[in-house]
């Protein structure tokens, strides 16, 4: 009789423990400061309908002004026209010449297109990938250290709560951001894609690695990099398009502009509409997130008379 009563206890001491376990490992949803009800409940509910899926969830996010903000400027532009300043600006070598016509062109372009993120690389070309990762580092302690939105912070724990891989797509130099990003929000560097080329003989060349993802190259880099649909995509514009409707759940849009019109070839299906209007009518699940300069920072960027980029504060929303 006192071995059964033994072993009664054990099992009851078993089932305890297992329990504990259960109840602490449990996936469980923590709403977001900062955003309402009902973005919460629409949140909550799709991740609990993904705790029976077995195979890889993926949410991608873009990083500029989706993951932080971007307002006065582009981290990626601050940092190459501050390193561009110092570096070569003053200087009369035919390598000091070279670099500034890069930035010539820069100035004066398209700073949404293609060639534009193309001359980027071109800028980075002759350094190793630690300095271009260094470059991006110091840019981002310097003047954007509180930029990162803490609701996606949030978004991101719930996430990995839930069991998903968590990727970064940018259209800016990949080398350039991976460092401060897989340090500030415990990405791994392999998941943080960006605008590549070619590394020979440890430095950056200007040999592009395709595809760029930008526009529709942001689509095309999830099907050859991450290689399967996403569940979740986060974008903020535009230039994420593409890349948000590879989504088979959540399209979440933040910051989205209501403003501009997007009109012509590159607006694509989005022509005729502000990015707000699209998304209202395609189902995108619409997040505001704090986004206005902050500090004294002085801007190379605004020295050499780039208009900024739009601010966005919450309390307009």
């Amino acid at each position: 009789m006192m071995q059964l009563i033994g072993m009664i206890r054990k099992a009851l001491l078993l089932g305890c423990f297992s329990f504990i376990f259960i109840t602490s490992t449990a996936q469980t949803y923590k709403p977001i400061g900062g955003w309402n009800r009902n973005i919460n409940q629409q949140l909550e509910s799709f991740l609990n309908s993904t705790t029976i899926i077995k195979e890889r969830k993926v949410a991608v996010f873009d990083c500029d002004g989706t993951l932080f903000g971007q307002a006065p400027y582009y981290l990626a532009d601050e940092a190459i026209y501050a390193f561009a300043k110092k570096t070569y600006a003053h200087h009369t070598d035919s390598l000091s010449k070279a670099k500034m016509a890069i930035i010539e062109a820069m100035l004066h372009g398209d700073n949404v297109g293609v060639n534009y993120v193309k001359n980027r690389i071109a800028f980075l070309a002759g350094l190793t990938p630690d300095e271009v990762k260094t470059i991006g580092k110091n840019c981002f302690h310097e003047k954007y250290q509180k930029k990162f939105y803490p609701e996606m912070r949030e978004l991101l724990a719930n996430l990995q709560q839930y069991g998903f891989e968590i990727w970064v797509l940018s259209a800016s130099p990949e080398l350039l951001y991976q460092q401060f990003v897989k340090e500030n929000l415990g990405i791994p560097e392999d998941r943080i894609l960006g605008v590549k080329s070619v590394i020979s003989n440890n430095q950056v060349t200007d040999q592009m690695v395709y595809p760029i993802p930008q526009d529709g190259g942001k689509a095309e880099a999830i099907q050859t990099f991450i290689k399967t649909r996403p569940l979740f995509v986060g974008g903020n514009s535009r230039g994420d398009l593409e890349m948000m409707n590879e989504s088979v759940g959540i399209k979440l849009i933040v910051n989205p502009d209501d403003e501009k019109v997007e009109q012509g070839a590159h607006a694509g299906a989005m022509n005729g509409y502000t990015v707000k209007q699209y998304w209202d009518k395609h189902e995108g699940l619409t997040v505001y997130c704090n986004d206005i300069p902050e500090g004294n920072n002085h801007y190379i960027t605004k020295e050499w008379k780039v208009p900024a980029n739009k601010s966005n504060p919450i309390q307009n929303h």
